[in-house]
This record gives structure tokens, C-alpha cells and sequence, in this order.
């Protein structure tokens, strides 16, 4: 089972989108329509990455648009970076989600006392590769972390890519303390701590902060799954996510959509953008534009007559400035 992606627009932009496509070219949700289990008799799960790991870029799967595409998280109509936390330096892991999961907010979980975040259930990958934005990885899960964000339970699974050369040596949460000293204490730090820059409190967990192994974790990812099939087939409340899927069968799910429709949806998304870089050797005033490019079907026009709104629709970040 493999699946593809289709970037709209350009990173580090509001209208950036990144839609996923089956192996037969069929427009997918990421979050309905990727299978939970790669392998069920082995317990290997699909997780589907949203940040590759020494990012800051705060990428999720967009739960509330029709078809779940990845898109950069916004706060008061600024996109959302993590700060580096020190020592780390962005996000310490790749980090996803598990498809066909939901954490339900309407469900108190007797562990933490807590109701869910609203998500899909929480990954961070542990091997050595750098994924990509978008990938679908397959992993062993090795265990789970309860963290607790401004009231709401929000586990992070602990896995491992079945791909990675350490797989074959990492089976539970104790080999990672064994294999990978300082790895679980640095993910505790990070969570714990991530969201201070933003003038945020310490984030809290259950079980005073120690992960729970293989089979716990196992236990809680099939629950969230049970919470996602209610979800999927309107036998809860939605919590205002968006359910529309191409491949849960009808019978399973009344969001259930055609090709087309599905076709409509991308065909709907912007990709309309310009991207100017700048590389400073002497002056921070001193722009290069390495790449113009204007993609639109509604209308024709020249680079030139933007010229004018370059200054306001300017973003920057680090070296780079983009506008759109």
C-alpha cells in the first residue's frame, strides 16, 4: 500500500496545503482513509508525518477542512513555529499521527481524568532517518507518554520505523532507556517545556511523567480507534472535525464522497503564490529574487503589476521572505 502527495501554494504560506493521494491516484483523507494497521497481525501501524524531525514549522493534519490535508498551524493569523527550546533544536523526533485514531473530547479517560484533545492520536518516530513531510511510514510501537495540555489528554506514542536499522533491537519502551539513554528524559523536557516561549504555563502528564509500555500503548491506540469509528459513521458528536473521506465504505460512513467531489475540493484550494528569498553577503537590504511564480487558472496577469503589493503581503522568516 503506498500513497503520494500534491503540494497547493508554497511552505511558510497561510494558503500552503499538502493533499494525499492512494496508490491508484484517488484524492485520500489522511485521517479517514489511510488504514490504522499496516499489519494487524504484528502490530505495526501506518503513521502518517507531519514534521520531520529539526523542524520548527508546526504542521498538522488539518481536521476541520474537507479532506484533512497537512497545513501549517495558525494562531491570530500568524503561522505557528516551535521555538528551540534549549538544547534542542526543533522538534526531536518525527512526529505524526496514527490514521482512523480520534482522541475523543467528549470521553473522560479513566488513566488521566481528563477528556481528549480532538486529534488523532500523537507520534513521535524515533529512528535514525529524517522522514519527509507527508511520508507514510509503517512502525512498531514501543510504548506511550500522557501528557496532559491545558486540561485535555494528549498521548505521544513512542515508535520506531520498521525500515531503520535499530528496529530489530527496539521492542519496548525499556530498550529505548537501554539503546538510547536520555532519549525518554529529553522527550519529557521537550514536552514539558515547549510551549514556555509562547508565554505558555509548563505542560503536566499522568503517572508523574513515566511512559507506559508496549501493550499499554497498544491498548490505548485500538481505544482511540473505537472512538474514531463512531466518529466516522456519525454515531457521536464530530466535535466540528470534518469527517469527509473517499474510501470508508458507505455502508461504514455517511461523509463518505466521490472522486469528483473529492477533485472539487483540490481543485478549490489557491495555488497562487510568489516566493523571494533572501541571502544577505553584506546588506540584510540586499533581496535576490531566486523564484517568481504565479499559478492560476481564474486569472492572467503579468509578475509586474504586483509589484506594487510586494511590501504589504511580505512575511519573514529566518533569511527567507515570502509573500503571497
Amino acid at each position: 500500500m503506498s500513497f503520494t502527495v500534491e503540494e497547493r501554494g508554497n511552505p511558510n504560506t497561510l494558503s500552503y496545503r499538502l493533499f494525499f493521494k492512494n496508490a491508484d491516484g484517488k484524492y485520500i483523507s489522511p485521517f479517514h482513509d489511510i488504514p490504522m494497521y499496516a499489519d494487524e497481525s504484528q502490530n505495526i501501524f501506518h503513521v502518517v508525518v507531519e514534521v520531520p524531525r529539526w523542524t520548527n514549522s508546526k504542521m498538522e493534519i488539518a481536521t476541520k477542512d474537507p479532506l484533512n490535508p497537512i497545513k501549517q498551524d495558525v494562531k491570530k493569523g500568524n503561522l505557528r513555529y516551535v521555538a528551540n527550546v534549549f538544547p534542542h533544536k526543533g522538534y526531536i523526533w518525527n512526529y505524526g499521527a496514527i490514521p482512523q485514531t480520534w482522541e475523543d473530547p467528549g470521553h473522560k479517560d479513566g488513566d488521566t481524568g481528563c477528556c481528549g484533545d480532538n486529534d488523532p492520536i500523537d507520534v513521535c518516530e524515533i529512528g535514525t532517518k529524517v522522514c519527509s513531510r507527508g511520508e507514510v511510514i509503517k512502525v512498531k510501537v514501543l510504548g506511550v507518554l500522557a501528557m496532559i495540555d491545558e486540561g485535555e489528554t494528549d498521548w505521544k506514542v513512542m515508535a520506531i520505523n520498521v525500515e531503520d536499522p535499530e528496529a530489530k533491537d527496539l521492542n519496548d519502551i525499556s530498550d529505548i532507556q537501554r539503546l538510547k539513554p536520555g532519549y525518554l528524559e529529553a522527550t519529557v523536557d521537550w514536552f514539558r517545556r515547549y510551549k514556555v516561549p509562547d508565554g505558555k504555563p509548563e505542560n503536566q502528564f499522568a503517572f508523574n511523567g513515566e511512559f507506559k509500555d508496549k501493550d499499554f500503548a497498544i491498548e490505548t491506540i485500538k481505544s482511540t480507534h473505537g472512538f474514531w469509528k463512531a466518529l466516522i459513521s456519525e454515531k457521536t458528536n464530530s466535535g466540528g472535525l470534518n469527517c469527509k473521506n473517499t474510501c470508508v465504505s458507505a455502508g461504514d460512513s455517511p461523509f463518505c464522497c466521490s472522486t469528483d467531489e473529492a477533485k472539487a475540493v483540490v481543485g478549490g484550494v489557491s495555488t497562487s503564490c510568489f516566493f523571494m528569498t533572501s541571502r544577505t553577503s553584506g546588506s540584510a537590504q540586499n533581496y535576490a529574487v531566486l523564484l517568481i511564480a504565479a499559478v492560476s487558472t481564474a486569472v492572467s496577469t503579468t509578475v509586474s503589476s504586483y509589484s506594487s503589493k510586494i511590501e504589504q503581503f511580505k512575511v519573514h522568516f529566518m533569511d527567507e521572505t515570502l509573500f503571497c
